[in-house]
């Protein structure tokens, strides 16, 4: 199972299926993402598609050279954008595909539109989805209600398929805390630190940027050295970049330079037009990991991270309220990582019988941070807390497993390696060793599950993060005969989960309390 193989495979058996000459390729705005993410402009153009196209455009030219193939979100507003286009049709002929089921009255309205008969074929290609990683999908969805999702996406549907994968329907309140934490692989900091929106970075807060570099693009299909570094900690990362830009050097001996840190390589990059020309992916990776390096120091996250598996993985309360009291004594700690820790307390010492969390409210107050941020503590607790998830996020292990442990790469890039696991590895654990119990994932089909699942599919209503996306990388490689699909409603960084936890808190008095996990099995 590898998503974006097929979102590729369907997008070229649309163009394949429009036969030999010149093509548009028209789509909405979502479905140019998902083909955006798997493909690249000029891989397209090998296809004999030479123009791309928005179908709500109101410019776009009459050409009746072309085919077109439009490939769109079957939405009461595309379908309207479709009839007036076949009204008056701009192109000589249209292969439609639909990204997802389309009702038969929109059908038959589309056919009553082409009275010209331009329409060759119209298709349903189920790929309404953003491929993010082979085994990672997002629905590009924030702040929506279950109900929606449910409602108004049929990707769940494997009738027609031979031999269905088993679906796992998780809920995102059921562990809060994975989404509140910093990760240290490659693509997770990118995502926490710089957002990553459809595999691009926005870079032009960057200090000194050059415009060329102002929004980059991070694409594992495209990209060899992200695609062999994305699960790899920050300090191996930037050893790998040290590594490439001396073998450089070596081939030129005139152009000796010391190479001991993220500065240093900035200054290489810069200094050598030629070896920016040579090596534009890398220059690239060098500015973003440079920032990366920047903002780490910049917002203490080396003692953030610390404090954060401190809370999230022991059960030291002491200790744990101890070292937060000290890490919101520092002036350098940023508003938002002071709200994120206090969070992290809350949900886990929430009804501790010796809880700080007044006090340490009052002191997020003392700190000057915004009632609105102060605030989401409380709708954390409400989208989150104990009485919502019915379980504990965090199960008694041995401390000394619990030690931190830390790679130490290159100089400058010192990386912690978080020992805290999301809810979803211990579930899937237990769903591929047969241990699941139906009072908690109650199965809906013929039968209970008695053999050992092949194909998974987990989707995460409320949305996945890319250290869950990294538990599933890791439990593919580590379960031969298995194959683990994550999905999710978007993919997290912190900021982005605050958004959903604060645009779904006004409806948690909808949920039944003390319910536990709200999770399904098919």
């Amino acid at each position: 199972m590898n998503v974006t193989l097929a979102v590729k495979q369907y997008v070229s058996k649309m163009i394949e299926n429009s036969g030999p000459g010149m093509k548009v390729l028209l789509m909405d705005k979502e479905t140019t993402s998902i083909v955006s993410v798997v493909y690249t402009q000029s891989e397209i153009l090998q296809k004999e598609v030479y123009l791309f196209e928005r179908i709500d455009s109101q410019s776009r030219d009459n050409m009746k050279h072309l085919k077109a193939i439009c490939f769109l979100r079957p939405t009461k507003e595309n379908v309207e954008h479709l009839i007036q286009e076949l009204r008056r049709p701009k192109y000589s002929v249209y292969f439609i595909y639909f990204s997802n089921v389309i009702s038969k009255s929109e059908i038959k309205a589309l056919a009553e539109a082409d009275e010209q008969e331009v329409v060759a074929e119209v298709q349903e290609f189920y790929g309404d989805f953003i491929a993010v990683n082979p085994h990672l999908f997002s629905l590009n969805l924030q702040g929506v209600a279950r109900q929606i999702i449910t409602k108004e996406y049929e990707l769940f549907d494997f009738r027609k398929t031979e031999v269905p994968p088993l679906l796992l329907i998780l809920d995102r309140s059921d562990d809060a805390i994975t989404p509140l934490l910093n990760q240290w692989t490659y693509q997770a900091m990118v995502h926490e630190l710089l957002g990553l929106n459809n595999n691009r970075i926005d870079l032009s807060r960057v200090p000194g940027i050059s415009k060329d570099l102002k929004e980059v693009v991070l694409s594992a299909e495209n990209d060899e050295f992200y695609a062999n570094n994305l699960y790899l900690n920050f300090g191996e990362i930037g050893t790998n970049i040290k590594n490439l830009m001396e073998d450089f050097q070596k081939k030129k001996p005139k152009e000796q330079q010391k190479l001991e840190s993220i500065t240093d390589m900035k200054a290489f990059v810069d200094n050598y037009p030629q070896f920016k020309k040579m090596s534009g992916t890398v220059s690239k990776h060098v500015t973003v990991v440079g920032e990366l390096s920047r903002l780490v120091s910049e917002r203490q996250l080396m003692e953030v991270s610390e404090v954060e598996q401190e809370l999230s993985c022991q059960n030291d309360h002491s200790n744990a309220q101890q070292s937060l009291r000290r890490l919101l004594q520092s002036p350098r700690l940023s508003e938002l990582d002071a709200v994120r820790l206090v969070m992290l307390y809350a949900l886990r010492y929430e009804r501790h019988s010796s809880s700080v969390l007044p006090g340490l409210m009052e002191e997020l107050s003392r700190r000057g941070v915004s009632e609105r941020h102060r605030g989401m503590v409380k709708s954390m607790l409400e989208y989150g807390g104990k009485r919502v998830r019915g379980s504990d996020l965090v199960t008694p292990t041995d401390a000394v497993a619990k030690t931190k442990q830390f790679f130490k790469g290159l100089k400058g890039v010192e990386n912690v390696y978080t020992q805290h696991q999301p809810l979803i590895h211990d579930t899937l654990d237990q769903l591929i060793k047969g241990r699941l119990k139906d009072s908690q994932f109650p199965y809906l089909g013929a039968s209970s599950l008695r053999d050992r699942p092949q194909d998974i599919v987990v989707f995460l209503i409320g949305g996945a993060t890319y250290e869950e996306a990294l538990t599933v990388y890791n439990l593919n490689r580590s379960t031969p005969g298995v194959r683990i699909v994550l999905g999710g409603s978007s993919i997290h960084n912190t900021r982005s989960f605050l958004e959903e936890v604060m645009a779904t808190a006004g409806h948690s008095g909808d949920r039944t309390q003390g319910s536990g996990r709200h999770s399904n099995r098919r």
